[in-house]
């Protein structure tokens, strides 16, 4: 049954189909929109926050309100995803599965556990590490796809002593796949950010038997803290670990400095319209409260635009007009004259550092006017807690970092939801975080792209997707390896499909003799 549904979409496919994506765990949609880039169909998701599922029913299916529906991975079947949508029969409805799974479905999940959880497919209701990584395999099996992508960060490498990117691809090699795991940085593929990522691609034997990654694109020397986490992340590969036996992990490709260089924070967000945070402040137009994407901030077309800048105006079927309607920021009054003296690359210690010496420099004025404030008075604490943050040094060094304008950013992460310290602008003049748009810029999301919600909502979107570009890369990969295996795939007639089954069959044992084997079970399930 498996095989002739394969059949059937390899079949399809060489008709000049586009290949069906459905996407899981998508969030707004930065795998899904890398993937329409590259020329795949995309036809539907899930996803259970629903700020986010009405981010991706506006950009991907914006005549059809049911793809705007949050669904609960954990409760939605794929066959009850597939009529929700009309999408025809369950088996013929993609032909490739992405997504990936938040990091905490597969904290000390083992070999012997993720057989437990495949042999016991309501295990997930007892079992909270299985709660998110059985949904996924089940709409695998279920979908039959040609191909997977599954993302993930580094450290699902070495999560709680386990390799989960190894587990996972001993399990869908049991369900007929090839797979391959490895870490990709989106610096090195045109992203304007040294994000880090494990990625993990599957094809079905039937289609081919190899697995390659993208060739990256840019060069960039990678700080010395990736270098660190990505051989924490590699700990259980090395001679003697765990998992010295990993054979579907594969090194990444190589950059060389032969390549162009990196894409910059300035080539990214320079020539967005500036936002001077000090003077809106005093004019009272930047106040406490809720952003919404109401004001359309136009493009200045005396600023350079680069040729990224560009390539994000001009994203097609994303294109933004005149501007852009989410260049929206937080209200900081107190950091302001700070960040705007703060030197680029400098995080928190130097910033409080800096903070200190402001205070004193303040005490000073006031002394110079008669007004003595000395330490216990209350007007001193005023005073100090007005200019100084009051975080811990110690406890949260990197919590704040000024943007180099001449390199990619650290990682967008959904954190910016919260406060947006990780990434102050570059800009003196300006002196303030990052907006929704820079934010998107900087994940490589094109300006005509639209996130439902408010200012929180949409920073933690763009944190929690996968860089669309990154996406693409990895997408254009997959479509080459599908459609060269495709062309030259070849079908056998129905007479040898039935004696190759016979001859398989009488060399295997019935299945009364050796029992069923996990994956059966899930299948029978």
């Amino acid at each position: 049954m498996t095989n002739r549904i394969i059949q059937e979409k390899i079949s399809r496919l060489r008709t000049g189909a586009r290949p069906r994506v459905l996407d899981l765990f998508s969030g707004c949609g930065g795998l899904s929109l890398g993937f329409g880039a590259a020329g795949f169909e995309i036809a539907a998701a899930l996803e259970n926050n629903q700020t986010a599922a009405a981010s991706y029913g506006a950009n991907f299916h914006a005549d059809d309100p049911q793809h705007a529906v949050a669904r609960d991975i954990t409760a939605t079947t794929p066959g009850q995803l597939v009529r929700e949508l009309n999408l025809g029969r369950m088996a013929e409805a993609f032909d490739v599965v992405i997504g990936g799974p938040p990091c905490q479905a597969f904290a000390r999940v083992g070999r012997s556990k993720l057989r437990e959880i495949e042999a016991h497919p309501e295990a997930f209701r007892q079992d909270p590490r299985a709660k998110l990584y059985t949904p996924y395999l089940k709409h695998v099996k279920s979908c039959r796809p040609l191909a997977i992508l599954m993302e993930n960060v580094p450290d699902v490498m070495n999560f709680g002593g386990h390799n989960v990117p190894e587990e996972v691809c001993e399990v869908l090699e049991e369900l007929g796949y090839v797979c391959a795991y490895t870490l990709l940085n989106a610096a090195f593929y045109g992203v304007p950010q040294t994000r880090e990522r494990m990625f993990l691609i599957a094809y079905h034997r039937e289609l081919t038997e190899t697995v390659s990654f993208p060739e990256p694109t840019h060069w960039i020397d990678l700080p010395p803290g990736y270098e660190g986490s990505r051989q924490v992340a590699l700990k259980l590969l090395s001679k003697g670990g765990l998992f010295e036996d990993a054979h579907s992990y594969v090194s990444p490709p190589e950059a060389t400095d032969a390549l162009p260089p990196a894409v910059t924070a300035a080539e990214a967000i320079g020539d967005l319209p500036k936002i001077d945070a000090r003077k809106l402040v005093r004019k009272g137009v930047l106040k406490r409260g809720a952003r919404r994407f109401d004001q359309l901030a136009r493009y200045d077309g005396r600023r350079t635009v680069s040729a990224y800048a560009n390539a994000m105006k001009n994203w097609p079927g994303f294109k933004a007009g005149d501007g852009v309607y989410d260049h929206v920021i937080r209200y900081l009054p107190r950091d302001y004259p700070l960040f705007a003296r703060m030197n680029e690359g400098d995080q928190y210690p130097e910033a409080h550092a800096l903070a200190l010496k402001m205070f004193e420099e303040k005490l000073s004025e006031l002394a110079k006017t008669g007004i003595g404030i000395t330490p216990g008075l209350a007007e001193y604490d005023e005073l100090k807690s007005s200019i100084v943050p009051p975080y811990d040094v110690g406890k949260f060094p990197n919590k704040w970092r000024k943007i180099s304008r001449d390199q990619p950013v650290r990682t967008i992460m959904a954190h910016l939801s919260k406060d947006g310290y990780s990434h102050i602008h570059y800009d003196d003049a300006q002196a303030r975080t990052i907006s929704v748009r820079e934010a998107a810029r900087l994940q490589s999301f094109p300006d005509g792209f639209v996130f439902s919600g408010a200012m929180n909502e949409a920073f933690r979107q763009i944190g929690n997707a996968v860089p669309p570009l990154m996406a693409k890369a990895i997408a254009t990969e997959i479509m080459k390896t599908i459609r060269a295996s495709v062309d030259a795939h070849v079908t056998l007639p129905p007479p040898r499909i039935a004696a190759a089954a016979a001859a398989i069959a009488e060399a295997r044992p019935p299945a009364h003799a050796r029992g069923p084997t996990a994956m059966e079970k899930v299948v029978e399930a």
